[in-house]
Protein backbone atom coordinates (compact mmCIF):
# COMPACT_ATOMS: atom_id res chain seq x y z
CA UNK A 1 0.00 0.00 0.00
CA UNK A 2 1.38 3.56 -1.31
CA UNK A 3 0.99 5.90 1.91
CA UNK A 4 2.30 9.43 1.52
CA UNK A 5 0.66 11.59 4.38
CA UNK A 6 0.22 10.52 7.82
CA UNK A 7 -0.12 12.69 11.20
CA UNK A 8 1.96 11.10 13.98
CA UNK A 9 2.55 11.90 17.85
CA UNK A 10 6.22 12.21 18.99
CA UNK A 11 7.29 12.83 22.16
CA UNK A 12 10.84 12.70 23.10
CA UNK A 13 12.95 11.65 26.36
CA UNK A 14 12.78 12.92 29.35
CA UNK A 15 15.75 13.71 31.34
CA UNK A 16 16.94 11.87 33.65
CA UNK A 17 16.80 13.09 37.95
CA UNK A 18 19.68 14.30 39.71
CA UNK A 19 20.16 12.58 43.11
CA UNK A 20 20.90 14.12 46.49
CA UNK A 21 23.39 12.06 48.18
CA UNK A 22 26.10 12.78 50.26
CA UNK A 23 29.90 11.04 50.95
CA UNK A 24 30.17 8.61 53.73
CA UNK A 25 33.51 7.69 53.87
CA UNK A 26 35.77 6.15 56.60
CA UNK A 27 37.60 9.45 58.43
CA UNK A 28 36.26 11.76 56.35
CA UNK A 29 33.52 13.36 58.94
CA UNK A 30 32.19 16.22 56.59
CA UNK A 31 32.01 14.89 53.13
CA UNK A 32 29.53 17.10 51.74
CA UNK A 33 27.37 16.26 48.10
CA UNK A 34 27.95 13.79 46.09
CA UNK A 35 24.74 13.72 43.74
CA UNK A 36 24.97 13.47 40.17
CA UNK A 37 23.37 14.89 37.53
CA UNK A 38 20.68 12.67 35.77
CA UNK A 39 21.23 11.23 31.54
CA UNK A 40 19.60 13.82 28.66
CA UNK A 41 16.62 11.79 27.41
CA UNK A 42 16.54 10.45 24.14
CA UNK A 43 15.81 13.16 21.03
CA UNK A 44 13.40 11.59 18.02
CA UNK A 45 15.50 12.05 14.78
CA UNK A 46 14.44 10.86 11.37
CA UNK A 47 17.04 9.53 9.08
CA UNK A 48 16.25 9.07 4.94
CA UNK A 49 16.86 5.44 4.06
CA UNK A 50 16.94 5.45 -0.43
CA UNK A 51 15.46 1.82 0.22
CA UNK A 52 11.98 3.29 1.41
CA UNK A 53 9.47 4.95 -1.36
CA UNK A 54 6.15 5.24 0.91
CA UNK A 55 5.72 6.29 4.73
CA UNK A 56 3.77 3.18 5.64
CA UNK A 57 5.69 1.79 8.62
CA UNK A 58 3.55 5.51 10.24
CA UNK A 59 0.49 3.95 9.43
CA UNK A 60 0.16 0.70 11.61
CA UNK A 61 2.67 2.98 14.71
CA UNK A 62 1.29 6.57 14.97
CA UNK A 63 2.94 6.92 18.61
CA UNK A 64 6.68 6.99 19.12
CA UNK A 65 8.22 7.83 22.99
CA UNK A 66 12.00 8.14 23.37
CA UNK A 67 13.54 6.67 26.31
CA UNK A 68 14.42 8.96 29.10
CA UNK A 69 17.93 9.39 30.71
CA UNK A 70 19.31 7.82 33.30
CA UNK A 71 18.80 9.32 36.46
CA UNK A 72 22.46 10.36 38.78
CA UNK A 73 24.51 8.79 41.06
CA UNK A 74 26.15 8.77 43.92
CA UNK A 75 30.08 9.83 44.39
CA UNK A 76 29.17 12.57 41.28
CA UNK A 77 28.62 9.66 38.77
CA UNK A 78 26.13 11.05 35.96
CA UNK A 79 23.04 9.30 34.72
CA UNK A 80 23.56 7.74 31.10
CA UNK A 81 22.42 9.93 28.43
CA UNK A 82 20.02 7.75 26.10
CA UNK A 83 20.48 6.88 22.62
CA UNK A 84 18.64 8.48 20.01
CA UNK A 85 15.65 7.30 18.49
CA UNK A 86 16.65 7.18 15.03
CA UNK A 87 13.21 6.78 12.67
CA UNK A 88 13.82 6.03 8.89
CA UNK A 89 11.78 7.72 6.23
CA UNK A 90 12.31 7.57 2.38
CA UNK A 91 13.55 10.22 0.06
CA UNK A 92 11.55 13.57 -0.66
CA UNK A 93 10.02 13.45 3.21
CA UNK A 94 8.68 16.63 5.01
CA UNK A 95 7.55 17.48 8.37
CA UNK A 96 5.70 20.07 9.86
CA UNK A 97 4.17 21.04 13.27
CA UNK A 98 0.47 20.01 12.82
CA UNK A 99 0.07 22.71 15.93
CA UNK A 100 1.92 25.59 14.65
CA UNK A 101 2.40 24.79 10.79
CA UNK A 102 5.88 25.28 12.06
CA UNK A 103 8.11 23.83 8.82
CA UNK A 104 10.98 21.11 10.67
CA UNK A 105 12.49 19.67 7.93
CA UNK A 106 13.02 18.77 4.24
CA UNK A 107 14.73 15.17 3.61
CA UNK A 108 15.92 14.37 0.37
CA UNK A 109 19.25 12.86 0.12
CA UNK A 110 20.48 8.89 1.88
CA UNK A 111 21.56 9.40 5.38
CA UNK A 112 20.38 12.65 6.01
CA UNK A 113 19.04 13.37 9.46
CA UNK A 114 16.71 16.39 11.00
CA UNK A 115 15.71 16.71 14.61
CA UNK A 116 12.58 16.22 14.91
CA UNK A 117 12.07 16.59 18.98
CA UNK A 118 14.81 17.51 21.87
CA UNK A 119 15.17 15.09 24.65
CA UNK A 120 15.43 17.16 27.82
CA UNK A 121 18.24 17.72 29.52
CA UNK A 122 19.18 15.25 33.14
CA UNK A 123 18.36 17.36 36.24
CA UNK A 124 21.18 18.48 38.32
CA UNK A 125 21.68 16.57 41.19
CA UNK A 126 22.89 18.18 44.98
CA UNK A 127 26.62 18.19 43.86
CA UNK A 128 25.87 21.35 41.74
CA UNK A 129 23.76 23.58 43.88
CA UNK A 130 26.85 23.21 46.81
CA UNK A 131 28.12 27.35 47.38
CA UNK A 132 29.76 28.44 50.28
CA UNK A 133 26.84 29.43 52.26
CA UNK A 134 24.75 25.98 52.01
CA UNK A 135 27.67 23.27 51.92
CA UNK A 136 25.19 20.16 52.35
CA UNK A 137 22.38 21.08 49.92
CA UNK A 138 19.46 18.74 50.00
CA UNK A 139 17.79 19.50 46.24
CA UNK A 140 18.08 18.27 43.12
CA UNK A 141 16.16 18.64 40.35
CA UNK A 142 14.17 15.97 37.90
CA UNK A 143 15.07 15.67 34.36
CA UNK A 144 13.71 18.01 32.20
CA UNK A 145 10.54 16.66 30.08
CA UNK A 146 11.40 15.96 26.27
CA UNK A 147 9.72 17.81 23.63
CA UNK A 148 6.25 16.26 22.62
CA UNK A 149 4.50 17.28 19.84
CA UNK A 150 1.89 16.50 16.98
CA UNK A 151 3.56 16.52 13.15
CA UNK A 152 2.22 15.62 9.75
CA UNK A 153 4.85 13.32 7.45
CA UNK A 154 4.17 14.03 3.67
CA UNK A 155 6.14 12.16 1.19
CA UNK A 156 6.79 13.94 -2.57
CA UNK A 157 8.93 11.45 -4.58
CA UNK A 158 11.89 11.89 -5.46
CA UNK A 159 11.52 11.21 -9.58
CA UNK A 160 13.54 12.13 -12.13
CA UNK A 161 10.76 12.00 -14.78
CA UNK A 162 6.92 12.20 -13.56
CA UNK A 163 4.30 10.61 -16.09
CA UNK A 164 1.50 13.14 -16.07
CA UNK A 165 -1.97 12.61 -18.38
CA UNK A 166 -5.75 11.81 -18.42
CA UNK A 167 -7.04 8.35 -16.85
CA UNK A 168 -6.23 5.33 -19.35
CA UNK A 169 -3.89 7.24 -21.82
CA UNK A 170 -0.88 4.32 -21.03
CA UNK A 171 0.91 5.94 -18.79
CA UNK A 172 0.92 2.47 -16.47
CA UNK A 173 1.72 0.99 -19.96
CA UNK A 174 4.42 2.92 -20.86
CA UNK A 175 5.96 2.23 -17.16
CA UNK A 176 6.12 -1.00 -17.50
CA UNK A 177 7.77 -1.49 -20.47
CA UNK A 178 10.65 0.57 -20.24
CA UNK A 179 11.53 -0.34 -17.16
CA UNK A 180 10.87 -3.38 -14.20
CA UNK A 181 8.05 -1.76 -12.68
CA UNK A 182 5.12 -3.74 -12.83
CA UNK A 183 2.01 -1.23 -11.91
CA UNK A 184 -1.61 -2.80 -12.48
CA UNK A 185 -3.35 -1.79 -15.67
CA UNK A 186 -6.63 -2.34 -16.85
CA UNK A 187 -9.11 -0.97 -19.69
CA UNK A 188 -11.12 0.98 -16.80
CA UNK A 189 -10.39 4.98 -15.49
CA UNK A 190 -8.35 5.30 -12.25
CA UNK A 191 -6.88 1.83 -12.40
CA UNK A 192 -3.30 3.24 -11.02
CA UNK A 193 -4.19 4.07 -7.08
CA UNK A 194 -0.93 5.09 -6.65
CA UNK A 195 2.14 6.67 -7.87
CA UNK A 196 4.53 4.05 -9.52
CA UNK A 197 8.46 3.91 -9.55
CA UNK A 198 10.98 2.62 -12.17
CA UNK A 199 13.84 2.71 -13.02
CA UNK A 200 14.53 3.53 -16.75
CA UNK A 201 17.98 2.71 -18.67
CA UNK A 202 18.50 3.41 -22.27
CA UNK A 203 20.37 1.10 -24.68
CA UNK A 204 23.40 3.58 -24.38
CA UNK A 205 23.39 2.53 -20.29
CA UNK A 206 21.97 6.05 -18.96
CA UNK A 207 19.00 5.60 -16.20
CA UNK A 208 16.68 7.80 -14.48
CA UNK A 209 14.03 7.01 -12.10
CA UNK A 210 10.16 7.53 -13.58
CA UNK A 211 7.47 8.33 -11.59
CA UNK A 212 3.34 7.22 -13.27
CA UNK A 213 0.80 9.29 -11.19
CA UNK A 214 -2.31 8.60 -11.19
CA UNK A 215 -4.61 9.92 -13.75
CA UNK A 216 -5.71 13.74 -13.44
CA UNK A 217 -9.16 15.39 -14.65
CA UNK A 218 -10.49 18.40 -15.20
CA UNK A 219 -10.51 20.27 -11.41
CA UNK A 220 -8.21 17.94 -10.28
CA UNK A 221 -6.52 20.63 -7.76
CA UNK A 222 -9.76 21.34 -6.41
CA UNK A 223 -10.11 18.00 -4.97
CA UNK A 224 -11.97 16.57 -8.23
CA UNK A 225 -10.80 12.44 -9.17
CA UNK A 226 -7.75 10.93 -7.56
CA UNK A 227 -5.23 13.22 -9.35
CA UNK A 228 -5.61 15.65 -6.71
CA UNK A 229 -3.84 13.51 -4.08
CA UNK A 230 -0.74 13.14 -5.74
CA UNK A 231 0.18 15.70 -7.60
CA UNK A 232 2.34 17.03 -4.44
CA UNK A 233 4.47 14.58 -6.49
CA UNK A 234 5.32 16.21 -9.70
CA UNK A 235 6.81 19.35 -7.24
CA UNK A 236 10.34 17.28 -7.21
CA UNK A 237 10.24 16.03 -11.05
CA UNK A 238 12.81 17.86 -13.30
CA UNK A 239 10.85 16.69 -16.59
CA UNK A 240 7.24 16.46 -16.97
CA UNK A 241 6.46 13.63 -20.12
CA UNK A 242 2.47 14.61 -20.75
CA UNK A 243 1.39 11.27 -22.35
CA UNK A 244 -1.77 11.82 -24.58
CA UNK A 245 -3.82 9.65 -25.62
CA UNK A 246 -3.61 10.48 -29.58
CA UNK A 247 -6.25 7.71 -30.92
CA UNK A 248 -9.01 9.76 -29.15
CA UNK A 249 -10.38 6.61 -28.36
CA UNK A 250 -12.31 7.71 -25.63
CA UNK A 251 -13.72 10.41 -27.30
CA UNK A 252 -11.66 13.29 -26.04
CA UNK A 253 -9.70 16.04 -28.69
CA UNK A 254 -6.03 15.57 -27.44
CA UNK A 255 -5.34 18.94 -28.00
CA UNK A 256 -8.22 19.92 -25.68
CA UNK A 257 -6.66 16.88 -23.31
CA UNK A 258 -2.98 18.66 -23.41
CA UNK A 259 -4.71 22.27 -22.24
CA UNK A 260 -7.07 20.63 -19.76
CA UNK A 261 -3.95 18.58 -17.97
CA UNK A 262 -1.46 21.93 -18.21
CA UNK A 263 -4.13 24.27 -16.96
CA UNK A 264 -4.42 21.55 -13.96
CA UNK A 265 -0.42 22.24 -13.58
CA UNK A 266 -0.69 25.58 -13.43
CA UNK A 267 -3.16 25.96 -10.83
CA UNK A 268 -1.46 23.65 -8.54
CA UNK A 269 1.99 24.99 -9.00
CA UNK A 270 3.14 27.34 -12.31
CA UNK A 271 6.44 26.68 -11.95
CA UNK A 272 5.85 22.87 -12.87
CA UNK A 273 5.32 24.78 -16.51
CA UNK A 274 8.93 25.67 -16.48
CA UNK A 275 10.49 22.40 -16.25
CA UNK A 276 10.94 20.83 -19.70
CA UNK A 277 8.00 18.79 -21.24
CA UNK A 278 7.59 16.48 -23.51
CA UNK A 279 4.54 15.33 -25.55
CA UNK A 280 4.40 11.38 -25.85
CA UNK A 281 1.87 10.77 -28.76
CA UNK A 282 0.73 7.42 -27.75
CA UNK A 283 -1.30 4.67 -29.54
CA UNK A 284 0.09 5.20 -32.53
CA UNK A 285 -0.91 1.30 -33.51
CA UNK A 286 -4.55 2.81 -33.63
CA UNK A 287 -6.62 3.78 -36.45
CA UNK A 288 -6.70 7.46 -37.37
CA UNK A 289 -4.40 8.27 -34.77
CA UNK A 290 -2.04 9.76 -37.69
CA UNK A 291 -4.11 12.34 -38.84
CA UNK A 292 -5.26 13.45 -35.16
CA UNK A 293 -1.78 13.53 -34.57
CA UNK A 294 -1.20 16.10 -37.87
CA UNK A 295 -4.37 18.16 -36.30
CA UNK A 296 -2.51 18.46 -32.76
CA UNK A 297 0.87 19.55 -34.34
CA UNK A 298 -1.21 22.50 -36.21
CA UNK A 299 -2.71 23.54 -32.89
CA UNK A 300 0.05 23.22 -30.84
CA UNK A 301 1.58 26.49 -29.98
CA UNK A 302 4.27 25.65 -27.88
CA UNK A 303 7.64 24.23 -28.86
CA UNK A 304 7.33 21.29 -26.90
CA UNK A 305 8.90 17.99 -28.83
CA UNK A 306 6.57 15.21 -29.95
CA UNK A 307 7.52 11.76 -29.75
CA UNK A 308 5.03 9.19 -31.38
CA UNK A 309 4.91 5.93 -29.27
CA UNK A 310 3.04 2.88 -28.95
CA UNK A 311 3.58 1.52 -25.60
CA UNK A 312 1.38 -1.40 -26.90
CA UNK A 313 3.98 -2.33 -29.81
CA UNK A 314 6.69 -0.62 -28.49
CA UNK A 315 7.21 1.48 -31.53
CA UNK A 316 9.31 4.71 -30.98
CA UNK A 317 9.98 3.97 -27.53
CA UNK A 318 14.06 4.02 -27.90
CA UNK A 319 14.22 7.38 -29.38
CA UNK A 320 11.74 9.04 -26.76
CA UNK A 321 13.97 7.36 -23.96
CA UNK A 322 17.46 8.75 -25.54
CA UNK A 323 15.29 12.57 -25.93
CA UNK A 324 14.47 12.16 -22.00
CA UNK A 325 18.27 11.06 -20.95
CA UNK A 326 19.99 14.33 -23.44
CA UNK A 327 17.03 16.58 -21.56
CA UNK A 328 17.78 15.54 -18.02
CA UNK A 329 21.89 16.00 -18.64
CA UNK A 330 20.86 19.35 -19.41
CA UNK A 331 19.73 19.55 -15.83
CA UNK A 332 21.49 19.76 -12.85
CA UNK A 333 19.48 17.29 -9.89
CA UNK A 334 17.73 19.69 -8.06
CA UNK A 335 18.68 18.28 -4.23
CA UNK A 336 17.37 21.79 -2.58
CA UNK A 337 14.40 21.56 -0.24
CA UNK A 338 11.17 22.74 -1.73
CA UNK A 339 10.55 25.13 1.43
CA UNK A 340 13.10 28.00 2.01
CA UNK A 341 15.35 27.12 4.75
CA UNK A 342 17.52 29.60 5.77
CA UNK A 343 21.50 29.19 6.82
CA UNK A 344 21.60 32.38 8.72
CA UNK A 345 20.09 32.75 12.05
CA UNK A 346 17.89 36.10 11.97
CA UNK A 347 17.37 37.58 15.32
CA UNK A 348 14.46 39.73 15.81
CA UNK A 349 12.44 41.09 19.04
CA UNK A 350 9.53 38.68 19.64
CA UNK A 351 7.16 39.38 22.75
CA UNK A 352 8.35 37.04 25.69
CA UNK A 353 5.38 34.59 26.68
CA UNK A 354 3.47 34.97 30.17
CA UNK A 355 5.77 32.89 32.50
CA UNK A 356 1.84 31.40 33.87
CA UNK A 357 -1.81 32.97 33.42
CA UNK A 358 -4.62 32.10 36.08
CA UNK A 359 -8.08 31.03 36.04
CA UNK A 360 -10.87 29.89 38.17
CA UNK A 361 -12.53 26.31 38.37
CA UNK A 362 -16.30 26.31 39.02
CA UNK A 363 -15.86 25.06 42.37
CA UNK A 364 -13.83 28.79 43.07
CA UNK A 365 -10.15 27.11 43.07
CA UNK A 366 -7.58 29.12 41.09
CA UNK A 367 -5.65 27.82 38.47
CA UNK A 368 -2.03 27.65 37.37
CA UNK A 369 -1.02 27.08 33.61
CA UNK A 370 1.47 27.96 31.44
CA UNK A 371 4.70 26.06 30.30
CA UNK A 372 7.50 28.09 32.09
CA UNK A 373 5.48 27.46 34.97
CA UNK A 374 4.15 23.66 34.34
CA UNK A 375 8.38 22.90 33.15
CA UNK A 376 9.50 24.72 36.14
CA UNK A 377 7.06 22.42 38.45
CA UNK A 378 7.74 19.43 36.77
CA UNK A 379 11.50 19.45 37.48
CA UNK A 380 11.18 20.11 41.18
CA UNK A 381 11.60 17.06 43.87
CA UNK A 382 9.05 17.54 46.35
CA UNK A 383 10.61 14.51 48.74
CA UNK A 384 13.20 17.00 49.78
CA UNK A 385 12.30 20.46 51.91
CA UNK A 386 14.94 22.41 50.44
CA UNK A 387 13.65 21.67 46.99
CA UNK A 388 10.14 22.61 47.69
CA UNK A 389 11.29 25.88 49.35
CA UNK A 390 13.25 26.73 46.35
CA UNK A 391 10.10 26.32 44.41
CA UNK A 392 7.97 28.43 46.79
CA UNK A 393 10.94 31.36 46.22
CA UNK A 394 10.77 30.92 42.11
CA UNK A 395 6.67 31.39 42.40
CA UNK A 396 7.35 34.33 44.17
CA UNK A 397 9.84 35.88 41.98
CA UNK A 398 7.70 34.88 39.06
CA UNK A 399 4.92 37.18 40.95
CA UNK A 400 2.68 34.93 41.62
CA UNK A 401 1.56 35.14 44.56
CA UNK A 402 0.95 38.59 43.98
CA UNK A 403 -1.24 37.94 41.15
CA UNK A 404 -3.01 35.36 42.83
CA UNK A 405 -4.09 38.32 45.26
CA UNK A 406 -5.13 40.47 42.78
CA UNK A 407 -7.22 37.69 41.52
CA UNK A 408 -8.73 37.72 45.42
CA UNK A 409 -7.31 34.85 46.47
CA UNK A 410 -7.54 34.19 50.49
CA UNK A 411 -5.74 32.60 52.93
CA UNK A 412 -7.22 28.66 52.97
CA UNK A 413 -8.16 28.91 48.86
CA UNK A 414 -7.14 25.88 46.76
CA UNK A 415 -4.51 26.20 43.91
CA UNK A 416 -4.75 24.23 41.35
CA UNK A 417 -1.55 23.69 39.01
CA UNK A 418 -1.62 20.42 36.47
CA UNK A 419 -2.88 17.19 38.80
CA UNK A 420 -1.87 18.91 41.74
CA UNK A 421 -3.68 21.04 44.49
CA UNK A 422 -2.00 23.54 46.85
CA UNK A 423 -3.45 25.86 49.58
CA UNK A 424 -2.65 29.28 49.29
CA UNK A 425 -1.48 30.78 52.79
CA UNK A 426 -0.60 34.36 53.64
Amino acid sequence: MFVDRVKVYVKAGDGGNGLVSFRREKYIPFGGPSGGDGGNGADIIFEVDEGLNTLMDFRYQRHFKGKRGENGMSKGMHGKNSEPMILPVPPGTIVKDEATGEFLADLTEHGQQALIAKGGRGGRGNIRFASARNVAPDIAENGEPGVERDIIIELKLIADVGLVGFPSVGKSTLLSVVSAARPKIADYHFTTLAPNLGVVETDDHRSFVMADLPGLIEGAHTGVGLGHQFLRHVERTRVVVHVIDMAATEGRDPYQDYLTINEELRAYDASILERPQIIVANKMDMPDAEAQLELFKEQLEEAHPIYPISAFTRDGLRELLFAVADTLAKIPKNTEPIEEISDHVIYKHQAEEAPFEITRDPDGAFVLYGEKIEKLFKMTNFDHDESIQRFARQMRAMGIDQALRERGAKDGDTVRLLKYEFEFIE
